[in-house]
């Protein structure tokens, strides 16, 4: 049987009320009309409405917990949750670039990543960045155990790259190792130590780049 109780994000001995603020506020979530018929969403809008359908009644969510959530309850592990990994191919890059995030969990029944929504303890995601606040994207994995009533939460930062990021290093450097013009302090013309220092460090800025979007 299906978990309901799961799907809705809730524990199994939630009030009508929770079940129905938990149902409205996915029901928005992952409507067809704002998801752009996303095939993702509209698998977790069905989900949710058969869910509310079953256990806003109260007939049909005593029979349900009969036949599926009460036994489940009884062999459900008791012990904390645990994010075992939760990590991004890549945190910096470009708005529309493609990230892959991975995860896996332990001992969560109940496993939500944010700002996507429900998942399995474990899997992969695909997508794009098209919105960035303050040159950040936040994605957050919560995995709770609904029979402990615990939850832990790690996060994950993007970071947004321009780009001409690239181009404006390379340009810096390229400044940097140019002749410069003969003076009483610096008679051969070269760049001093810092110069040198500043160069190294802008190498490796750019080293740093390179790693994390290729």
């Amino acid at each position: 049987m299906k978990d309901y109780y799961y799907f809705l994000g809730v524990s199994a001995n939630s009030s009508d009320e929770e079940i129905k603020k938990a149902y409205r506020k996915l029901s928005l979530k992952y409507h067809p009309d704002k998801t752009d018929n996303d095939e993702f969403f509209e698998n977790r809008f069905r989900e949710v409405q058969e869910a509310y359908e079953t256990l806003s009644n109260h007939d049909s969510r005593k029979i349900y917990d009969a036949n599926f959530s009460l036994p489940k309850q009884n062999t459900r592990n008791n012990l904390p949750p645990y994010i075992k990994t939760f990590s991004a191919n890549k945190i910096r890059v470009k708005k529309g670039e493609e990230v892959i995030i991975t995860w896996q969990t332990q001992n969560a029944d109940v496993v939500k990543i944010l700002p996507f929504g429900l998942e399995k303890s474990y899997g992969e995601r695909t997508f794009k960045i098209t919105e960035f606040v303050d040159g950040k994207f936040q994605i957050l994995l919560h995995a709770m155990n609904s029979s402990v009533q615990k939850t832990v939460v790690k996060g994950i930062t993007i970071i947004e790259v321009f780009e001409n990021d690239r181009e404006k290093i390379k340009s810096e450097v390229q400044d940097l190792l140019k002749p410069q013009k003969k003076s009483a302090r610096n008679p051969s013309g070269s760049p001093k130590i810092f110069r040198y220092l500043l160069i190294v460090f802008i190498l490796i800025m750019l080293l740093f780049f390179v790693l994390n979007n290729f």
